[in-house]
Parts: structure tokens; sequence; C-alpha cells
């Protein structure tokens, strides 16, 4: 009888937490399209990153961002530097310590190094090691969550992403759930030092990068499974529209290799789960709260496609094994090579691109 009262006991506890837990979540209803087939089709199943070839250090953590210049690469880690590190992991420098977390980086035509922070907001590096802020704030609301930038051939813009005003780095997960939208899609002016607000509304704005001759900017919305569009110049100048939608998996980091094709990392595959609960809230502040305790629900699979400037699948790059180089959250495409960094790996990786080619 003891034992039978302590279950029921153990019960109510679990449904009292489950359903009375303080959370700040406010999930919106949403229906998401059914998810591509992982089996067939355009994002089948297979192991063309099961090759990639680890560089840099081994004892780094979180190479998000990348830049590969006169054969060095520079990123940004988890505890706020940035380093420029030779292929062979031999040679480091640190470049900086920016006290956040440097999320994108973007080489500005007169040499700044312009850092998209999670934290600080928008940055610059200038070739004395000093740390410029550029901007913190839009339209009267301060960045929450400063993820990606790219900056026009010209240097008088740069484009970069306000994953969420509401969630601030870290809380990725809480803002996806919550589907609130209040992502954004930014420009600064190097000119005048005003930044303008392009786009709102966003599903969690994440990677960004220009198109050919800087017609329009993308960006990724990693909560609604799809890349957003917004022309900047030509007739539909000043609008937006959906340059892909329905993606397998939850878009991170964004680029563009200058001609004729966009790298997108995925951070994972879609959740069943959490798509069949899009349109009950209710049930999705329950997960919130069993989040607090148990680990979050994502498959650990390497996962990067490849689209042409018209938005169809050209490539499709997976490793679903143990030992796979995931989570991939950026894909660049240098020379004979695609490069790849990690919000949780221990190093960079590489794998040649014909190989992320071949049919």
């Amino acid at each position: 009888m003891k034992f039978r009262h302590l279950v029921l006991l153990l019960l109510i506890a679990l449904c009292a937490f489950l359903l009375l837990f303080p959370t700040k979540v406010r999930p919106v209803a949403w229906n998401p399209p059914p998810a591509p087939s992982l089996t067939s089709g355009v994002y089948a199943d297979n192991e063309r990153l099961k090759g990639v070839e680890r560089v840099g250090p081994a004892d780094i953590e979180g190479p998000e961002a990348l830049l590969l210049e006169s054969d060095t690469l520079i990123t940004g880690l988890h505890d706020g530097r940035l380093i420029r590190t030779s292929l062979d992991g031999k040679q480091t420098k640190v470049l900086a310590d920016t006290g956040g977390r440097p999320l994108g980086l973007a080489r500005h035509p007169n040499g700044l190094l312009v850092v998209a922070d999670g934290v600080k907001g928008l940055l610059s590096l200038d070739a004395q090691g000093q740390l410029i802020p550029l901007s913190t704030t839009a339209g009267g609301v301060p960045f929450g969550f400063t993820d990606d930038v790219a900056i026009d051939k010209a240097g008088h813009f740069a484009y970069f992403s306000d994953a969420s005003s509401r969630w601030g780095y870290g809380k990725d997960g809480e803002a996806i759930i919550e589907h609130g939208g209040d992502g954004r899609l930014l420009r600064y002016d190097f000119q005048t030092g005003k930044t303008d607000v392009l786009l709102d509304k966003l599903e969690f704005a994440n990677g960004v990068t220009l198109g050919p001759d800087d017609a329009f900017v993308l960006v990724n919305e990693t909560g609604a499974y799809r890349i957003s569009r917004f022309w900047l110049t030509g007739p539909k100048a000043g609008t937006h529209d959906l340059f892909i939608d329905n993606l397998p998996g939850l878009p991170d980091n964004l680029s563009f290799n200058g001609r004729d094709r966009f790298w997108v990392a995925l951070y994972s595959p879609r959740n069943g789960l959490l798509d069949r609960t899009a349109p009950h809230p209710f049930v999705r502040k329950m997960i919130v709260r069993a989040l607090k305790v148990l680990p979050k629900p994502v498959e650990n699979r390497a996962f990067a496609i490849g689209l042409d400037v018209d938005g169809k699948v050209i490539a499709n790059l997976q490793d679903g094994s143990s030992g796979s180089y995931s989570p991939i959250t950026t894909v660049r495409e240098y020379g004979d090579w695609l490069y790849f960094g990690s919000l949780k790996a221990k190093n960079m990786a590489r794998l040649p691109l014909a190989t992320a080619l071949q049919k």
C-alpha cells in the first residue's frame, strides 16, 4: 500500500510540474506542413558527410562562424574568443574576446572584421584588435539574439539577423517552441550608423547571405523550416517572398559562393513530436516544462544542403552515424572545399567540393 501511495504521489507531482511549473514561454499555435521524406526524394538519407576531414585545433568549443583567408580559418568560440588558426591547428592566434558569443563573421572591403555577437550585438574588429560596437537596437527594440551577418560588395550595408528580440542567446529552444515571430532582418548603414528593420515577425531569424549582384538578401527562419528572400534591387525591390519552404530540418547558417550556389546548414532533422503538437499551445507549454529536466529531442545527424540561385536543391549531404560531425551550423564554399562549423563541436571540418556535388 505504501508503495502505491508513493507512486500516486509521484504521479501527482509530475502532473503538477507539467501543468503548473512557471514558464515565460507563451506558445503560439501554427500548422507546419508535413515534413519531407528522409528515405526517398531529394532529401534521402545518405553518408556523404561520413568522410569529412577535421581541421583546425581539436581543443576548441563551438567554432560557429567561419572565414577562410590566406589558408587560415577565422572563427568565433563559445567562450567569446575570435581566433585565427592554420588548417592543421598548429598555429592559433586569439584576435579578440567579445565577452559574448560571436555567431556570424563577415569581412568589410576596408578590412574591418564585422561580428554578429549573440550577446553584444553587431561589432567590428579593426586591424589593431580594437572591438567597436556598431549597433545594439533597431526601431526602438534592443537586439535579443544577434545571429549572422553579410556585407554588400560596396561596403555600404551590413545585413544581419536578430533571431529573437524576446529570447536571448542560449534560449533558442524556448524561442522556437514559442513560435512568437519576434525575429528580424536588419540593415546597418556604415555611412550613417543607422540600423533599419527590413523584415520583422520572422520565426527565429538565423543565417543571412546576399544573392547574385546583391539583388536580394536571404534569411533563414529556423522555427518555420524555410528561407525568406527580401529584394534589394529591380522591380521587386522592398518586397519579400519565400525562397524555399518546408525544409527537412532546422536551417541554421546560410552562405553564397558568389556565383551560383547557396549552402544551408541544418542543425538537425525536424522532430515529429514538435510538429504534431504545433497546433496545441497547451501541450507545447508542457513540453517546455519537461525539457527542464529531460534532454532536448534533437537527432545527432550531420546535415547540409546546396541550393541553386532559384532555390532548387542541388546537393544533399548527411551522416547519421554515431561519430558524425554534428550539429553542422555553418557551411562555406572556398575553392575546391566545403568547410563546416558547429555550435557544439570541438573542431572544424571540410569535404571536397566534388564529393559534395556528385550525383
